[in-house]
This record gives structure tokens, sequence and C-alpha cells, in this order.
């Protein structure tokens, strides 16, 4: 099974900029989507031919929402953190075809501290449901932007970066955390100790010509669905003209 996660900053858009020429060339079994900033009826359909959706857009007109679309119908596991209120559509949990998948949409901290404090609220909220859907004997993926990269091979300038959100001490004692309760870094594992590759790219200073990135976009894999893994990839050229991420992709034995 082909499983993708990809935070196409708002689906409406990539859809005119080639997101199913990509989406053709990556060719998952089930697709995570972050970012969707729609609604099913804002859409050229509410079923895209070829998937079955789950969609799980923010009360918010054009903001955050996710979305899992799979070959084979999925089930809804539920929303939000451990079945607690989700307004902006940050967390969507399904089955497919005995796996289950978790999409996942984690705030940024960029834009003020205020937004920061709310990014550390969701993270601790966030870190005990991940820990308990890691225990499951049955295989689990969850992926999505994170906005957090786990370490200094995981991002172009590391020192130029320390005080940034996403790359903060606390933030990456986060992921470590996720990673002690039972997640696999699954597309660390398969790409070994090399730097990057990385998923997103800033508009500014030729960051995406130079290749000047971070890996926020993640797929973690509890001990079933690690035991499973064949492979991982990230298809830059998605990232470059459609979104400001790139689909990261892992693959997993039947």
């Amino acid at each position: 099974m082909r499983i993708t996660t990809w935070n196409v900053n708002g689906l409406r858009a990539a859809l005119r900029k080639g997101f199913e020429n990509h989406l053709e060339q990556v060719a998952p079994d089930v697709l995570l989507l972050q970012e969707v900033r729609s609604t099913p009826e804002q859409l050229p359909w509410t079923e895209p031919p070829g998937w079955h959706p789950l969609w799980h857009p923010a009360e918010r007109k054009g903001y955050a929402g996710v979305a899992t679309w799979s070959r084979s119908p999925p089930v809804l596991v539920g929303t939000g953190v451990a079945g607690a209120p989700d307004p902006d559509g940050r967390v969507l949990h399904a089955r497919v075809d005995g796996i289950e998948v978790v999409s996942v949409y984690a705030p940024s901290g960029s834009a003020s501290p205020e937004a920061q404090t709310r990014k550390d609220r969701w993270m601790e909220a966030f870190l005990p449901f991940a820990a308990a859907v890691a225990a499951s004997t049955h295989p689990v993926v969850l992926g999505g932007d994170l906005n957090v990269v786990p370490t200094e091979r995981d991002i172009h300038d590391p020192k130029g970066n320390k005080n940034n959100s996403g790359f903060l001490p606390h933030e990456r004692l986060w992921f470590a955390a996720l990673l002690e309760a039972g997640w696999v870094d699954l597309v660390r594992v398969a790409l070994g100790p090399v730097q990057g590759p990385y998923s997103w790219w800033s508009n500014r200073g030729q960051a995406r010509a130079l290749d000047r990135g971070w890996r926020i976009d993640h797929l973690l894999g509890n001990a079933a669905a690690a035991e499973r893994l064949v492979g991982a990839s990230i298809h830059r050229p998605g990232g470059l003209e459609v979104s400001d991420h790139a689909p990261v992709t892992v693959e997993l034995r039947a």
C-alpha cells in the first residue's frame, strides 16, 4: 500500500496548478491532504473520480481543513484529538483495508507569539492522543504537516533557524516524545541519515530553486506499520509546481 501525505496549500488553487497530474505520477492508494481550505461543495466534485473521500473542513471558510482519499472505501474512526471539538479541521482518523490512517495539520506558530502559544497548547493536547493511537496492535500511519523539523539534518540552515517556530528546542523535544511514545519516522528510516530531503520551501530568497527547505511533512508508523515498511520518497516537483509543500510517500507491504 502506498500512502501519501500532501499539504496542498488550498485544494482549489492546487487543482488549477496541476495537482491531478502530479497525483497520477505519485500514484498513492491512500492520500492524506492538509490545508484543503475548502468544502466539498466548493470543488468541481464532492467525490473525485476514482477516489472515496472523507472530508473534515474547517468551520472558518478558506482556512485549514484535512481530508483522506482512498481507492477503497474508508471507514471514519473519528475527528479531532480524542473526540474533542476540532473547528479548524486538523485531525481526521480513518480505517482503510485494515490499516488506520490519521491525517494531521498542526498549527503554525510563525505569525506571532500568540500563534506559537496556540500551537504549543495544541501539541500538548495531541501528544497523549497520539500515544494512545500508536499503542494499537494493528498498523497505523499518522501523516501530515506537523510544522516541526525533527533534527538538524531536516533543515537547510539549523543555526540560522534555531529561534524560528518549527525548529524551536521544545518543538523538537515534542517530536522526540512522539517517537518515544511508539511512533517510527518512516521516511527517515527508509532514506537513512542523509541531509534532507525537504518537503517545504519558503517562497523567499530562492529557497525553492536552491533547495533550501525544511522537512515538516511526516509519515509516522506504529510498530505494526513499521514492520511493513518497503520504502519512502518525496516528490519535489509537486512541491515546486502545485504547493509550497511536496507530497511525501511511504510504501508498506500488504
